[in-house]
């Protein structure tokens, strides 16, 4: 054990368990402290995240406590600004895991060099991922650009490693402070309280992302492949959320679903998605002009529409498409949305009405809890046909039929859509058919903002420009 005090950076690593650089602190360390910096500029477009956050530290702070490890929550509005600050002081060795983002990654480089230079020592870990962003490339040294041949290669690789040995973390001697003028959890709440239903819905600590994947494994996971298509069941694992927040480790979920015997088309498909995250990151890395930008350059010139009368009813759920409208009704009311509806509603925003994939990102920005920019903007690319390996232009999902193959009953649509709940089947996904007394269409609920057919047209026309 070293004298000196151990400081964690803490980042997206809300866990005890596979968190490479809190275990090093304890092991190395009689004495912890573990630091979050709060950047506000950070979350000032994230405004459903400042909740998870908030209840993310409470919690987490809870469980240290019970380690003899203190949190503490320092604002800051740049991190180069604290950390010149901090090196001042010898007193310490520092800790952090990496998050795999490009703006992150090279303030590590910055930090390693500062820490180097003031003869500090430091360890740097492996973040939430299988594989390191560099570890996955083509023979010829390249990156991959299409998610098939990545997986292949990205799964084999990991299986193949030499698992290193499972550290466990250590209780500390005494809880100590070390940082001043330390913020508590509810400073980052967000102003407006439309937050208080997740409350219900939404646990942000480490055991319910634990007993969730336990749950998901038991029961769901074996019809995953079809039952992920439903957004009226739970066939999904929803542990998205723990995931952004390093709740749960990529390789926790890995070992939990392979551990589960035998190995089905469920798991497989379910794996695969931990995948895409894999490779929505290598993206990033490899073409960060994607996170602000298209991918292919050619969208540059797609003529794109300007229309905050239809983004607003778009963002409001009141486009006159049940489907579309459950889904953007159900993202607002529990910082969450059903993959499915994602594409659904993505396509709608892009192809129907023309308007920019940005705006549709910015939106899912603020109002996701598991909002990831790796996975959002790869998301919104892949949607408007603009991303890596993306969906080709052609493709313009049919908001009806979507409902009524997805949705069938409708129940779904009912449950966020409730003035449509007394439509039948029939009815429930072009409510423009019905024309029943008491029941009157722009008075209970809107007419479509655009009809689909000339939608269709318009949008092909405009991906011909390109």
């Amino acid at each position: 054990m070293t004298k000196k005090i151990g400081l964690f950076w803490l980042r997206d690593d809300f866990r005890i368990t596979k968190n490479d650089g809190l275990i090093e602190a304890t092991i190395n360390h009689d004495h912890v402290v573990v630091f979050y910096l709060y950047k506000e500029e950070t979350y000032k477009d994230q405004e459903a995240q400042k909740w998870w956050l908030s209840k993310s530290l409470s919690n987490f702070k809870k469980k240290l406590d019970s380690l003899k490890i203190n949190l503490e929550i320092v604002r800051s509005n740049s991190f180069k600004i604290f950390f010149d600050e901090l090196v001042k002081k010898q007193d310490f060795t520092i800790y952090w895991n990496k998050v795999y983002e490009p703006e992150y990654l090279k303030f590590d480089k910055y930090l390693s060099n500062i820490l180097e230079n003031r003869n500090i020592s430091f360890k740097r870990l492996k973040g939430n991922s299988l594989n390191e962003i560099d570890e996955i490339k083509k023979n010829d040294g390249s990156p991959f650009k299409v998610f098939t041949p990545f997986w292949r290669n990205a799964e084999k690789y990991y299986i193949e490693k030499i698992p290193s040995k499972e550290k466990k973390i250590k209780t500390c001697k005494k809880k100590i402070n070390y940082f001043k003028n330390c913020i508590k959890p509810e400073k980052i709440l967000p102003k407006k309280k439309w937050f208080k239903n997740f409350e219900k819905i939404w646990s942000p600590n480490e055991e319910s992302g634990l007993e969730q994947l336990q749950n998901f494994i038991k029961d769901k996971i074996i019809n995953y492949s079809e039952g992920r298509n439903f957004p009226n069941i739970t066939g999904t694992s929803k542990l998205s959320p723990f995931i952004k927040f390093g709740q749960i480790h990529v390789e926790t979920i890995w070992n939990e679903c392979i551990n589960k015997k035998p190995k089905n088309i469920g798991t497989t498909k379910f794996l695969a998605e931990i995948g895409w995250r894999e490779f929505n990151h290598s993206l990033i890395n490899h073409f960060p002009h994607m996170l602000k930008n298209n991918y292919s350059k050619k969208f540059d010139k797609f003529p794109w529409e300007k229309n905050s009368k239809f983004l607003s009813a778009w963002k409001k759920g009141l486009t006159g498409y049940p489907i579309v409208d459950a889904g953007m009704r159900e993202l607002y009311t529990t910082g969450w949305m059903h993959n499915r509806v994602r594409m659904i509603v993505g396509s709608f925003l892009v192809k129907h009405l023309l308007i920019n994939w940005k705006e549709g990102e910015k939106y899912f920005k603020n109002c996701l809890l598991d909002y990831s920019p790796a996975s959002n903007v790869a998301g919104w690319q892949w949607v408007a046909g603009c991303g890596a390996d993306a969906a080709p232009y052609f493709r313009i999902f049919n908001p009806i039929l979507q409902g009524e193959k997805f949705d069938k009953e409708g129940e779904y649509v009912k449950k966020w859509v409730p003035e449509l709940r007394n439509l039948s089947k029939k009815f429930i996904h072009k409510p423009w058919e019905f024309n029943e007394p008491g029941f009157e269409l722009g008075r209970d609920y809107p007419l479509p903002i655009v009809k689909h057919e000339e939608a269709r047209a318009k949008a092909l026309k405009a991906f011909k420009k390109i």
